[in-house]
Order: C-alpha cells, then structure tokens, then sequence
C-alpha cells in the first residue's frame, strides 16, 4: 500500500463480520481514492453459471473452446453489471490497472475478446457486482478490525480453488483461521 490507499491489495474479511454476504470473502480492491473504494470478491461463484453460459446468453458467439469457469458474484451492488479482472495482455480503452499485472475492464469488449483467440487476456474472471464504500468507510472498517489486508497474488486472484482462497490469503500473513475470534479487542 502506497500513498494511504488499497488499490491491488487484498481484503480478508474476518471471522463475524456483521454483513453475512461477506463471510469468509476474499475482495480485490480494484479502486480506492479519497472519495471511495470499490472492489470484487474473488472467491465467492454463482452457483451453476459458467462463463460460456453466461456470454450465451449476451449473444457473444465464442469462436474457441471456453473452459467452463465459474462466474464469480462479485459484491451486493449492481449484481447484474458484469467486471472482467484480467491479465494485463489485454488493454482495452476502458481498462482500469489495479495492480502489478491486473486490469478491470466492464465493457462487452472485454467478453468478446475472452471469447476468441484474438486479443484475449491469457488470466480472467468474470464477476456480477462489486463491493463499493464511501468516503473513508474502507479504512473505518479496517481500523475496527473488519478485514485484514494482504498482498495480492495471481492464485488468490486467478485461482480457481475458491474455497481455500480465504484460508490462503490468511497463511500468507501467518495466521492460522482456527484461531481467529470474531470479537476485536484494544491493547
């Protein structure tokens, strides 16, 4: 974290989080400024929907064979807009850069490059929704012990062991979840 902001690290959210959409997530901030926050959780799938599923039904003719990935829900907020994490192999106009090596884009671009050879970003996700937050509310939540931050890697990004992602972004800063209380204290 450079300059105060989260952008390109990781939030593990702990154990009682209030918000039960959140349990045991694992969020991308893919942007963060003095104004707001906003990320996508990278380890929570919609049950039953694949990438090639989903770019079907947005008439998006796939000229390759997609691999049946899982299409993530990534936040509470505008569940129907669709964001591609990706390998930064593919730059779009509208792309975002997150962090070493990753970009959002939110265009239909984005998937018709996915669905072909040509262009198409060599690591994505394809996420419904974000995780959004006001001005300073990320670092309030922070600071009261919501989450934890990590450095992002491209298996906790990328990966698609989706429910180990939460326990292995906690071994990378030494924590064992086992021994994780929900309620916060103050030394």
């Amino acid at each position: 974290m450079e300059d105060g902001f989260f952008s390109g690290q990781l939030l593990i959210a702990m154990p009682g989080i209030s918000d039960p959409r959140f349990e045991r997530a694992l969020i991308l901030v893919c942007a963060h400024d003095e104004e707001h926050a906003m990320g996508l959780a990278v380890n929570n799938p919609v049950e039953g929907l694949t990438v090639p599923d989903l770019l079907d039904r947005l008439d998006i003719k796939a000229t390759i064979e997609l691999p049946p990935d899982l299409v993530l829900m990534g936040g509470p907020v505008e569940r129907e807009r669709g964001f591609v994490l990706h390998s930064t192999d593919y730059a779009g106009e509208a792309s975002l850069d997150v962090g070493p090596g990753v970009a959002l884009t939110a265009t239909r671009e984005v998937l018709e490059a996915m669905a072909t050879h040509n262009g198409a970003p060599s690591k994505s996700l394809l996420a419904l929704g974000y995780a959004g937050w006001g001005a300073g509310q990320l670092e309030d939540e922070i600071k009261a012990n919501v989450w934890l931050t990590c450095e992002a890697d491209e298996e906790l990004i990328f990966g698609r062991d989706y429910p180990r992602k939460w326990t292995r972004a906690l071994g990378k800063l030494g924590v064992d979840p086992e021994r994780l209380s929900s309620v916060a204290g103050r030394a």
